[in-house]
């Protein structure tokens, strides 16, 4: 490390490590319920294993955003973080909050929860992705302000460079469009068009800022490519990715009772999305081919090319698939749809918070790199989970195109439970295909006790 406030960003990492964990757990709890519909049942029904994986997801990708912000503004502000002591302390209010609200859904009816919680007070649970209750809404926004503050003001005494900016920009739209999230109209309509300005704004919007300033900063580091050149291509990026994102929200505004300009506006712009994506991925391969040095941190090197093609598939082509308004009348909603989510999810998110923990990490340890051991064990679970991926896509994709077909094409429609029995074998296959992830995700995990000869300190 160059400035020893870097080390706060340790706990959030193996935070979010850890909580990684638990949602692949209920993720595989998840997929044999559809097989086996009892599975847990009452103790653990599948509307709460739902939850409970989606909101992990989201709580350790903050975690690892958090992480990956304090061991960055120090390097690229040259100068120690305003208040580690804050940042400590936010950790744990909001590993505790998170912990907490966990339990909650587990051990309380989410009704009791609601009403436990305040919900009277100012409605706001009930919503996908936004079931936390009001209390711990409060403390996520008290969380992200006091973080906030620590970085705007760590950025202000220092150096002003392109990626601690868009990474900031990034975070600050993180916090403001979370804010809607507290906006629960009684009008359907209003509710999940606002609703979208959360989901939709953070995942094809400001997180996307925020993944290309850690990957630019991880590739500045592993391949001592000049920062000027990986800086313009960072203002390519992001532009694309903000004008097609922030208009592209319309293709979720097709079918719940929005004006029909919106099917062409979300068309055209949706089909440009993944233009910032590929822009992406040829951006990390040009800048490892144009490398200065050889890092001795070759598996940050993989997670970083592994983030690009991985988003641009999942993010772009998938998404691409069933984003222009005649296809997404027959498939929204569909298997399709949760095709898309897994591996955009995984390649633009866990990817980059994955890539920043294995460059990161080793230093925190003292150390430029792991023993070469560690480092073929990092690169296994990275294959492992990789292409345990790409086949949970595929075999949701083909479960989605039988459900579009057996459900809403044919002409001797089938009903929704009918059409879940007909393509049960594709959720077994993905099943499997979890299980095989899990595997990588522990083969990972292993990599950080597997003991050797570290390679010497350097600074990048």
């Amino acid at each position: 490390m160059k400035y020893s406030s870097q080390s706060v960003a340790m706990p959030y990492f193996i935070a979010a490590i850890g909580l990684f964990v638990g949602q692949i757990i209920f993720g595989l709890a998840m997929g044999l319920q559809y097989v086996v519909g009892d599975f847990l049942f009452p103790e653990i029904p599948f509307n709460v294993a739902r939850m409970v994986h989606t909101n992990l997801l989201i709580v350790w990708l903050l975690f690892g955003f958090m992480g990956a912000t304090y061991f960055l503004v120090p390097e690229e502000a040259e100068t120690e973080l305003y208040s580690p002591k804050l940042a400590l302390l936010m950790f744990w209010i909001f590993l505790i909050a998170g912990a907490a609200t966990i339990l909650g859904y587990l051990l309380v009816p989410y009704s009791t929860l609601a009403e436990m919680t305040g919900n009277n007070l100012l409605a706001t649970m009930g919503r996908e992705f936004l079931e936390q209750p009001l209390i711990t809404k409060v403390g996520i926004v008290i969380v992200a302000l006091a973080f906030l503050f620590n970085i705007t003001m760590t950025m202000l005494k220092g150096r002003k460079t392109v990626i601690s900016i868009v990474l900031l920009m990034g975070l600050w739209g993180l916090a403001i469009f979370f804010l809607f999230s507290f906006y629960n109209p009684g009008n359907l309509v209003k509710d999940k068009f606002y609703w979208w300005w959360v989901v939709h704004l953070w995942v094809e919007g400001v997180w996307e800022l925020i993944m290309a300033a850690i990957l630019a900063f991880v590739l500045i580091k592993v391949t001592g490519v000049d920062r000027e050149v990986i800086e313009k291509w960072l203002y390519v990026i992001i532009t694309l990715a903000l004008v097609t994102g922030l208009i592209g929200t319309g293709h979720h505004y097709f079918w719940i009772g929005t004006p029909e300009y919106w099917q062409w506006l979300g068309s055209v712009f949706s089909a440009l999305e993944p233009i910032p994506f590929f822009a992406m991925t040829v951006f990390a391969f040009n800048m490892v081919n144009r490398r200065r040095r050889e890092h001795p941190n070759k598996a940050a090197v993989l997670w970083a090319l592994g983030t690009g093609v991985m988003a641009f598939l999942g993010a772009g082509v998938w998404g691409f698939l069933h984003t222009l308004a005649p296809v997404n009348f027959y498939t929204h909603g569909s298997q399709i749809t949760a095709a898309h989510g897994h591996m955009a999810f995984y390649g633009a998110y866990v990817l980059v918070v994955l890539t920043i923990i294995s460059y990161a990490m080793p230093l925190l340890r003292g150390r430029a790199a792991n023993d070469e051991r560690a480092q073929v064990c990092e690169m296994w679970g990275f294959w492992l989970m990789t292409i345990s991926m790409v086949f949970i896509t595929l075999f949701l994709t083909a479960a989605g195109i039988l459900q579009v077909w057996l459900q809403r094409v044919s002409s001797t429609p089938m009903p929704f439970m009918a059409v879940q029995d007909q393509i049960s074998l594709f959720y077994w296959m993905r099943l499997w295909a979890g299980v095989v992830f899990a595997a990588g995700l522990v083969t990972y995990l292993a990599s950080f006790f597997v003991k050797g000869e570290s390679k010497p300190l350097i600074h990048a």
